[in-house]
């Protein structure tokens, strides 16, 4: 009587780990899958191409205005103090 139930016993518990060890490796296997997703999403962040830097922040807009204004002040057009405040108020807009 005894003779039967501890094959039936194994087979339960064999089974048991059986289903355990599955469950655990798909668990795995998802766990490894959304690693690799979000690898692949890191490196495509970092693959993407940078905005080329500017002069201090500044935009081009903002450096060709500069540029005119110093044309001016040095052509003798625009006086010290004039140069100064359409100076700020270019940087100022930023």
């Amino acid at each position: 009587m005894f003779g039967r139930r501890r094959p039936l016993m194994r087979a339960a518990v064999v089974g048991g780990v059986a289903y355990h060890a599955g469950k655990r490796g798909a668990q795995n296997a998802q766990q490894e899958a959304d690693q690799n997703a979000q690898i692949a999403d890191l490196q495509a962040q970092q693959g993407a191409p940078a905005p080329a830097p500017s002069s201090g922040g500044m935009s081009e807009d903002s450096l060709n205005k500069l540029k005119e204004l110093a044309d001016l002040h040095t052509q003798g057009i625009l006086t010290d103090a004039e140069f100064e405040v359409q100076k700020q108020k270019i940087l100022q807009g930023m």
